[in-house]
Parts: C-alpha cells; structure tokens; sequence
C-alpha cells in the first residue's frame, strides 16, 4: 500500500489516534503535515519520529474551528508541497454530560470543532486536492449505541457522517473518495479521562473481544482507505470498533 509521493494532512496529529495515523501514513511513504492546535511540543515529537524512521514530515499549528486559521493551514501545505493528497479529519473533542449539564459553550466548542472545522477543511480541499485524492472523516461507533451524556457530542458526529454521504457525489467526478472512520471505544487520552475503571471494564465488555481498541486498530483502517484497493468505496462510514454495537 505505498503512498510514495502523496501529501497527506492529519488533524489533530500530536497525540493518541492522530498521532499513530501520521507515523503509518509516513512509513507507507506519504509526506506528513502534522497538525496541531496546542501541544505544539508533542506535534515535534511526532514529526521527529517520523524523520528519524526516514520519512518526511512538518508541523503546523492551526485551530480548525477558526476559518482564517484553517486557511492558513491549507495555505502553508500549498507552499510547502504544493499539492494535497490526502486529507485525514481526526481533530475533535468529546465532552461527557448530562443534558441539564450542557452549557451553550459547551455545545457551540464541540460543533465548531466536530463539524464546522470537518465541513470547511473538506472545502479547502475541494479547492486544491489532486484527483484520485482521499478524504477521510472521523466519527464515533456511539451513534450506533444509546449512552447517557453522549447526546452533543454522537450529534456532532451523526452530522459528519451526514456531510460525508452528501459530499460523497461532488467529490465524486474529481474522483476523489470521501469516507468516515467510526472508532469504537479507543485506548487513548480523549476516551479515558474523567471515566472510572469500573466504567472503563464495562465499555470492554460491550465489544466481541473484551478489549479496548489502541490507535493502531484505527490508522491501520485508515491506511486501508487511503490505498488503491479502496478506490470503489466512498460516502461510507466504516464501523472499525471490535464488534461493538
């Protein structure tokens, strides 16, 4: 599955899934534009790692929910590369709660940054990506499931895989394939924090392998998606979480 030659975006690249996507994409040859929007140390991190393997990479900072910032991220891989191949929407964020918890900010934080910043990135790339190019956003197995304190946060995610089946026909003549990752429960920072062990064991329990997922589970999907073997997939949303729902 050589990406040789390809440019490849990954939001939210500094840490857990973003992070294990933008090392598989650069072993498998493609040029890696790490993004991040505020751990800018661990975003070296990764792009050291993946040069010390041989690849190429860089870090750019940008938060996707502000438009101007994302244009500068579009922007600052046309002067770097000068085309774009690959687009991975993995930046987001989950907050847990109860209903009569939910704040307007609460709720607004993760549209723009689930939604918004996912729909305007796929626009920036509908501008410039090269045909035969991939795009590849990121929801959640929850929306197949019904949990307590999930309600904005599987919403945010029931409208990308919405926009993804939309966009799947105008991206389609540019033959440009554009699909959704939907991840079970993941073994990474985002899922963990703020869950007891006890709720932790029973999230296990719901899927067929009594395990959590860990980041290469979902980037070797991804790798999967971006190759020449999927090219008659798109508008799809792939449930990659071990038989859970």
């Amino acid at each position: 599955m050589s990406l040789r030659g390809k440019v490849a975006i990954v939001t939210g690249a500094s840490r857990g899934i973003g992070r294990q996507i933008a090392i598989q994409l650069a072993q498998a040859g493609a040029r890696v534009v790490v993004n991040y929007s505020a751990s800018g140390g661990e975003a070296e991190d990764v792009v050291q790692a993946i040069i010390e393997a041989g690849g190429e990479a860089v870090a750019v900072q940008a938060d996707i929910s502000k438009m101007s910032e994302l244009e500068k991220l579009f922007a600052e891989v046309d002067s770097r590369f000068g085309r774009l191949d690959i687009l991975i929407n993995n930046a987001g964020v989950m907050t847990c709660e109860a209903v009569a918890e939910v704040t307007e900010d609460s709720f607004d934080r993760q549209f723009a940054i689930n939604v918004k910043g996912t729909y305007f990135a796929c626009q920036q790339a509908m501008k410039r990506m090269a045909e035969g190019g991939t795009i590849i956003n990121f929801s959640t197995s929850v929306t197949g499931a019904m949990l307590p304190t999930y309600s904005v946060y599987a919403a945010t995610k029931g409208a990308v895989e919405q926009m993804t089946r939309q966009l799947a026909k105008e991206f389609g003549p540019r033959d440009i394939t554009i699909n959704c990752i939907a991840p079970g429960q993941v073994a990474t920072d985002l899922f963990l924090t703020g869950k007891s062990d006890e709720l932790v064991d029973s999230f296990r329990r719901m899927n067929a392998f009594g395990r959590l997922g860990e980041p290469e589970d979902i980037a070797n999907a991804i790798e999967l998606l971006t190759s020449d073997k999927a090219r008659w997939i798109t508008g799809q949303t792939l449930r990659v979480n071990g038989g859970f729902n």
